[in-house]
C-alpha cells in the first residue's frame, strides 16, 4: 500500500460473535491479521464470547495475550448472535465496522471487496454468498427469514443480507439508546440509513462443528422480527377480520335467500357448528397476535438488557490509545483486564 493510500485508508473494527468455536478462532485471527494490514494500518479485532461452553473464552484470552489487535469480551451468558454483535458494535472504536461469523464460512480474504463497494458511497454493504453450503431445510428457513426481513426493513437488499457486512460506524448512533432483549442488527441499521447494497462473495463450507441456527431457530427468529420490529401481524389480523366480516355477510345473505326461496331456514347442525368454529378460530388467532405484542411490551417494561458484559481483556497498547481514534469509545465493563 502506497504512503498516500495509507493516510487515506479508514480505520477498521472487525466484530465477531463467538459461540462454541474454540477450534477455529486461532485460524480466524491469523487470516484476519494477514488480510487487514493490506487494507488499513489501523484495525482492531473485537471477539465477543456469547456464553460458549467449549473453552472458547480460554482461547480468546490466549489470543488477546498474543495479539495486540485482539480485544476479547466475555458476556455473562448466552444472549444470541445479534445481541453479541450489538455489544461488539458499541465497543468498536474505528471508522468502519465489519461483522462476520466465527466458523470461517465468511472468508476474511473477501473483506477488501466489501470495502471497495462501500467506497462507492453506500453506508452498508452485505457480502452475499455466491453459493450456500447449507442443507435443504436450513436454506428454506433462511429464505423465509429473509422474506420477513424484507417486509421489516423495507429495503430490497433485505433478500441479500448476511452476517458478512461492513458499515460506517456513525450509523450506530441511530440505535445508541436501544436496550431491548430482542435484537436484529439488520433492522437497527435501517434506523440510521437507507443506502444499502450487496455484492457476491465466496462462501466456504463449514469444516468443523455445526451451525447454531436450526430450521426451528430460524423460523422463531423470523417470528420475533415480525412481532418485535413491525406491525405486519397486526395488519394481517385486521385484514383477516375484514375478510371474515365479508364472509359473515355472505353467509347471512345465503341464509336469507334460502328462507325466501324455500320458505325455511338453512337446516343442519354441521353448518352452524362449522360457521361457529371458523369465526371462533379467527378471533383466537387475532387475540394471539395481540397477546404476542402485549408480551413484548411487558418485556420492554422490565428493562431487560440486550446483553451484560462480564469481562473485557485487551492489550496495554489498546488502553494506551496508540492505535485508537480520538473519539470516546464505549464504556468498559466493571471487570476489565489489560495484558502486555
Amino acid at each position: 500500500m502506497a504512503a498516500a493510500d495509507i493516510l487515506k485508508a479508514p480505520s477498521l473494527s472487525v466484530v465477531v460473535p463467538v459461540y462454541n468455536s474454540a477450534a477455529t478462532l486461532g485460524e480466524l485471527v491469523s487470516r484476519l491479521e494477514q488480510v487487514l494490514p493490506g487494507v488499513t494500518p489501523r484495525f482492531e479485532l473485537l471477539l465477543v464470547n456469547d456464553g460458549s461452553t467449549d473453552g472458547s473464552w480460554a482461547a480468546l484470552q490466549e489470543l488477546a495475550q498474543a495479539h495486540p489487535s485482539v480485544r476479547a469480551i466475555n458476556l455473562m451468558r448466552n444472549y444470541g448472535q445479534h445481541n453479541a454483535l450489538l455489544c461488539g458494535i458499541r465497543a468498536a472504536r474505528f471508522d468502519l465496522v465489519v461483522t462476520l461469523d466465527d466458523d470461517l464460512q465468511n472468508p476474511p480474504e473477501e473483506i477488501p471487496k466489501l470495502l471497495e463497494k462501500l467506497a462507492e458511497g453506500d453506508d452498508v454493504v452485505y457480502g452475499t454468498p455466491d453459493e450456500r453450503h447449507h442443507g435443504l431445510w436450513r436454506n428454506l428457513a433462511s429464505q423465509v427469514t429473509k422474506w420477513v426481513l424484507q417486509g421489516t426493513m423495507g429495503a430490497q437488499v433485505a433478500r441479500q443480507v448476511s452476517a458478512f457486512r461492513v458499515f460506517r460506524r456513525p450509523i450506530r448512533e441511530a440505535f445508541a439508546s436501544y436496550s431491548a432483549p430482542t435484537v436484529c442488527i439488520d433492522v437497527l441499521l435501517t434506523w440510521g440509513t437507507s443506502r444499502f447494497s450487496a455484492i457476491p462473495v465466496r462462501h466456504e463450507a463449514r469444516r468443523m462443528g455445526e451451525s447454531g441456527y436450526s430450521f426451528r431457530r430460524l423460523v422463531t427468529h423470523a417470528l420475533t422480527m415480525m412481532t418485535g420490529f413491525s406491525t405486519l401481524p397486526l395488519q394481517l389480523a385486521s385484514a383477516m377480520g375484514f375478510v371474515f366480516t365479508l364472509l359473515g355477510l355472505a353467509i347471512l345473505l345465503f341464509v336469507l335467500a334460502s328462507y325466501w326461496i324455500h320458505g325455511r331456514s338453512v337446516p343442519g347442525f354441521p353448518f352452524l357448528a362449522s360457521v361457529i368454529v371458523i369465526f371462533a378460530g379467527a378471533q383466537l388467532f387475532a387475540l394471539g397476535i395481540m397477546g404476542e405484542y402485549l408480551a413484548r411490551m411487558h418485556f420492554r417494561m422490565m428493562d431487560r438488557p440486550s446483553y451484560a458484559i462480564q469481562e473485557l481483556i485487551q492489550h496495554e497498547r489498546n488502553l494506551a490509545g496508540k492505535s485508537a481514534p480520538s473519539e470516546a469509545e464505549a464504556p468498559l465493563p466493571t471487570r476489565s483486564k489489560a495484558i502486555g
